[in-house]
């Protein structure tokens, strides 16, 4: 509990004892404690240093008011943490201005052995000020589940945590007890069908992803990415006039009238080229709109294509 204060459990077992007891001479607290009469002095000797203990008559030893000594403790600890946060400022901006010109080959650490991905894992999450972004997915073997001790602590500092499961993980042991531990102290998760890497990132400044054998995290991000934004964006078309048209947002989702007329002459029976003819469009700019739509529907085969549209309103 007083860890952070820099006393051992020794020290704290024996602070403990002599708060309970305001004041105690060595040889009964090593008794009713178990521990060596050395043990016990080396102890008393430690806190005397940090103000909590005092010399009392005689062989006797009692506490200061833990309200005032420990304050006192825990303000100079307050204290020490803020210069050391102001020179990490200092230093991050020196060292920002130290790579600004150096090649991107330089600006990447690769980190091996599972020790040494482990404490770079824990490090990233340190590191965050603000935000946490993370993809979870399998195998774990640096940090398997139930072994990040850095989540809560850091959740109960500000740091908003947000997390990406892949479902296929969510079936290892001791992953959905941890998600629910997570979900718990405050963290949001998600879940999706798949992720293309492991990836943790702290706010927007560092970031931790896995190296395979064929190819670079990295590059399996940006196929992702790249997905993902087109999925996200609006298409260009051919108006029947000929003319390109970049599609409203508001219209992004769902077809237009024209695809309507279009799949309702389909599913009539009437072949592409009748149907093409019939609204003023070219063959080609007929397999293009209906190839939209069935990327549109996420289907393969028109067959699919037409169930999809009467089941969901398009015609």
């Amino acid at each position: 509990m007083l860890g952070a204060l820099g006393l051992g459990p020794e020290d704290e077992t024996v602070y403990g004892l002599l708060v309970r007891r305001a004041q105690a001479d060595p040889t009964e607290l090593a008794a009713a404690l178990r521990m060596s009469d050395e043990a016990v002095a080396a102890a008393l000797t430690r806190l005397m240093a940090y103000g909590l203990v005092k010399r009392g008559p005689g062989d006797t030893y009692a506490v200061a008011p833990p309200a005032v000594a420990l304050g006192a403790l825990i303000s100079e600890r307050r204290t020490a943490l803020r210069s050391a946060e102001l020179a990490l400022v200092t230093l991050a901006e020196e060292y920002r201005g130290a790579v600004a010109g150096r090649a991107v080959d330089e600006l990447f650490e690769v980190v091996t052995g599972v020790d040494a991905v482990r404490h770079r894992f824990a490090q990233v999450q340190h590191a965050a000020r603000h935000e946490v972004r993370s993809f979870v997915t399998l195998p774990f073997i640096a940090v398997p589940p139930g072994t990040n001790t850095v989540e809560s602590s850091a959740v109960r500092q500000g740091v908003r945590f947000r997390v990406v499961v892949d479902r296929v993980a969510l079936a290892e042991p001791g992953v959905v007890a941890e998600t629910l531990e997570s979900l718990r102290d405050g963290v949001e998760v998600r879940v999706v069908d798949s992720l293309p890497i492991k990836l943790i990132l702290a706010d927007a400044e560092l970031g931790l992803v896995p190296l395979t054998a064929t190819a670079t995290g990295l590059l399996a991000a940006m196929d992702a990415l790249f997905e993902i934004v087109w999925q996200h964006a609006h298409p260009l078309t051919v108006s029947v006039a000929g003319d390109l048209v970049d599609r409203p947002e508001g219209d992004a989702g769902s077809p237009t009238d024209l695809d309507r007329r279009v799949l309702g002459l389909l599913l009539a029976g009437l072949t592409d080229q009748v149907v093409a003819a019939q609204l003023g469009l070219s063959l080609r700019t007929l397999q293009r709109r209906l190839r939209y739509l069935m990327d549109l529907a996420g289907v393969q085969t028109r067959m699919q294509l037409g169930w999809y549209a009467a089941r969901h309103g398009w015609l």
